[in-house]
């Protein structure tokens, strides 16, 4: 179960945790920036960076959510009864899963966001920024409006969330945190988007156009169409990465890698993801073909999977790694997110990668695919602990 798609709903961008602490009150100083946690142990592009390069490696929008992650459930709850989970998690998530997954990999990552002005708001901006250290400076908290939450229930290996939240108003002097911020997009190698259906999102023709290279997936489509030509900025995106029945009913093929090469008629790279079979990836440019099986883990909780393979594939491509290894690397990281619980904090990092490659990977017939993660670690250190969710928003400090 290593690359399931886990999106919310048709444009709802991605979803990612965070580590319980305290959350400091409104007009208190910032607490100190927990530098290992923020500086990326390993640069992924360091071979391929240019010194006219973007400041930021990757731009992304949407919505940030708090989610409240609930584990080791048997079954879904029964109406009109009380069901205990034996684990759980608060962390951001929407979004903020696919900033944290980019970041954890390495990416210098800048996010565009609305916070609301309530403790939720103030947690989620607070470990995005200081606690994986993404860039949200384009992002501006809303005087007044509340945080979207999710409550998410896992078990039997899928899951079920419930979602409360209001529209962002749009920024403006008024409520914008940084007023004087410039103008989205800004200059990234890179920016990730998810196409809605019927829905124009200008500043995605607007980054290709200053030479961003548009990676996108896809939400399903509530109205029953299925039409590409719905999904505007398409033909603007540079690799489309949606699930295989997603792919099918946009296709209308009979098979995963059918659609995929359908889907390459519209775009330079159709990846179609295919849950625990893998995934299929075809090059329109070059006309190469990618098939990787998916690695046979024990799920706990799907959330975010989707997002980190996006994440995963988006940094083998500006790394500039072949197409099978790209893909590979996707499903491993998504491989690995699924093992814990949350969006964004079961995102893998380096040290994780590292982990399992000289474990369980390296010298495993099964792990043939990833052989060039030798070349990929030769200076990623393995040592440093993942950190992990905890039933709570923060703990409070205590005092000397």
């Amino acid at each position: 179960m290593s690359t399931v798609s886990t999106r919310r709903t048709p444009g709802a961008s991605q979803r990612h945790p965070a580590p319980g602490r305290p959350v400091p009150a409104k007009g208190s100083p910032r607490q100190p920036p927990r530098a290992a946690l923020s500086r990326p142990l390993f640069d992924p592009l360091a071979a391929v960076r240019a010194a006219n390069d973007p400041r930021w490696d990757v731009y992304l929008t949407g919505t940030v959510f708090l989610d409240i992650i609930f584990t080791g459930l048997d079954s879904a709850p029964v109406r009109g009864t009380e069901s205990w989970a034996r684990g759980m998690g608060s962390s951001p998530g929407g979004i903020a899963n696919m900033a944290t997954a980019l970041a954890r990999l390495g990416l210098r990552t800048s996010l565009a966001a609305a916070f609301g002005d309530d403790m939720y708001g103030d947690y989620c901006r607070e470990e995005l920024e200081t606690g994986e250290g993404i860039d949200l400076s384009l992002s501006h908290t809303v005087p007044g409006w509340h945080s979207p939450v999710t409550v998410s229930m896992a078990y039997e290996g899928e899951r079920t969330m419930i979602s409360h939240g209001h529209e962002a108003p749009p920024k403006n002097a008024a409520t914008a945190y940084d007023p004087d911020a410039p103008e989205c997009p800004p200059p990234a190698t890179a920016c990730v988007s998810s196409l809605v259906p019927g829905r124009t999102q200008e500043w995605i023709a607007t980054a290709a156009r200053r030479g961003s290279r548009i990676f996108a997936d896809v939400g399903w489509d509530e109205t029953g169409r299925w039409d590409l030509a719905a999904l505007a900025e398409l033909p603007d995106c540079e690799a489309f990465l949606p699930n295989a029945a997603e792919a099918m009913r946009y296709t209308r093929a009979e098979t995963p890698q059918a659609a995929a090469h359908a889907l390459a008629e519209h775009v330079p790279v159709a990846v179609v993801t295919m849950g625990a079979d893998g995934a299929y990836a075809v090059d329109a440019r070059t006309g190469a073909t990618a098939s990787v099986p998916g690695i046979q883990v024990e799920a706990l909780d799907t959330t975010g999977a989707g997002d980190v393979f996006v994440a995963g594939f988006v940094t083998g491509s500006l790394a500039g790694w072949p197409l099978a290894d790209r893909l590979a690397f996707a499903g491993l990281t998504a491989a690995l997110s699924v093992q814990e619980f949350g969006g964004s904090l079961s995102a893998p990092g380096w040290p994780e990668i590292a982990a399992w490659w000289r474990g369980a990977g390296a010298g495993n017939p099964g792990c043939r695919h990833y052989g060039f993660l030798d070349r990929i670690l030769t200076n990623c250190s393995a040592s440093t602990p993942p950190r992990r969710a905890v039933p709570t928003l923060g703990f409070r400090e205590r005092e000397d």
